[in-house]
């Protein structure tokens, strides 16, 4: 059997909903796209895409979670291009105070978010 599957979204937790979605969408230009309430009020769910990108980052919000989440030494993270000039890009992120890690000899560079949630930012391949 052949399995033919492509990324829908990726979830992370996040304490303050309204913040992060303005910081994803400052930072890196994604919208809400769609959201999902608990009838209870218990969850809050914002899915944010990019333009014409059918993948899509789903915040959650917990309201029986309201500390910060501890990632540890989880190093996974979101990898974002961007179209433009990268250098511009990264001095914006710069002024933002959102850059966390730069890599010179690789050309890359990470942002952070509200959370502390790592997102690496590539060039768009030429």
């Amino acid at each position: 059997m052949e399995i033919k599957a492509k990324f829908d979204h990726f979830n992370i937790d996040v304490t303050d909903i309204e913040k992060s979605e303005k910081f994803y969408h400052d930072a890196l230009g994604l919208t809400k796209s769609g959201e999902i309430k608990a009838p209870d009020g218990s969850f809050v769910i914002h899915y944010l895409s990019a333009p014409d990108d059918s993948f899509r980052l789903e915040l959650t919000w917990l309201r029986d979670h309201p500390q910060p989440y501890q990632l540890g030494e989880n190093e996974s993270h979101l990898a974002m291009r961007v179209t433009g000039d990268y250098a511009t890009i990264r001095e914006y992120h710069r002024k933002m105070g959102v850059i966390c890690y730069e890599n010179h000899d690789m050309g890359i560079y990470f942002i952070h978010d509200p959370d502390d949630y790592w997102i690496e930012i590539l060039p768009v391949k030429s």
